[in-house]
């Protein structure tokens, strides 16, 4: 086999610009710039439904809403992360965050992450388009690669991301330490070139008539990013166990 001895060229390619975290509007879900005073106190009352939520997060949870307005004043005030409030646009609640980190223009390349979605948000049609609203405003400013990471146990995450049609990259050992434990991080991403047929899987799965009179799908969001992955997470095939 004949190794190359260069990449592909890239040619006329300029980095794209930072995030300035306009509102991003679609069918289910409105996100907007996270801010202290307007929605600590409804995602505190939100995420006190079920703890295990911070589980994978480096903070949290958060014992009042005072607390929680405490770190989202600290959080917001840089440059990366850069959050995002999340609101279900068919209950008018806001029940989750997300955010922009890692954000490297000049590499083309931006992560999701810091995602904390209320059980209230958890499985609705607006925590996926939240997720596919994230990365079309990431492709369309011309980022070459969407990153998402996590705790390597948090086999929540990990399904997530497959779901969403990011492909797997492996596990980076010992990649922190977090809450004083240890934590493997696993890696997936989607690229440029990924991104028109998962474009068309989100579609295809938001369109309402993939869903019957009662909010079943009729095709799952998986069955149509699963052609579009290059590679699978070989601990949900079983292959990894």
């Amino acid at each position: 086999m004949t190794m190359k001895r260069f990449g592909a060229p890239v040619p006329d390619w300029t980095p794209p610009r930072r995030p300035q975290l306009e509102p991003l509007e679609g069918r289910h879900a409105s996100l907007v710039r996270l801010d202290a005073d307007s929605h600590a106190e409804a995602l505190h009352r939100a995420n006190a439904a079920d703890p295990a939520i911070w589980d994978y997060l480096p903070y949290g949870p958060f014992r009042t809403a005072e607390d929680y307005r405490d770190w989202i004043a600290g959080i917001t005030g840089g440059d990366d992360p850069l959050f995002y409030a999340i609101q279900d646009r068919e209950t008018g609640q806001f029940g989750g965050v997300a955010s922009y980190l890692r954000i490297t223009p000049e590499m083309g390349c931006i992560e999701v992450g810091h995602i904390n979605l209320s059980p209230s948000l958890q499985r609705t049609r607006a925590a996926t388009e939240a997720m596919v609203l994230m990365m079309d405003w990431a492709f369309t400013a011309g980022y070459r690669r969407y990153e998402w990471k996590c705790d390597a146990l948090n086999l929540a995450s990990r399904r997530a991301a497959e779901r969403l049609g990011f492909s797997y990259e492996g596990v980076f050992r010992q990649a922190a330490v977090v809450k004083g434990r240890n934590r493997d991080t696993a890696w997936f991403a989607v690229t440029d070139g990924d991104w028109p047929a998962l474009r068309d899987a989100y579609q295809a799965w938001l369109d309402p008539g993939n869903f019957d009179s009662a909010g079943c799908q009729r095709q799952r969001l998986g069955d149509l990013t699963g052609p579009v992955r290059v590679s699978s997470d070989p601990v949900l095939t079983g292959s990894g166990r």
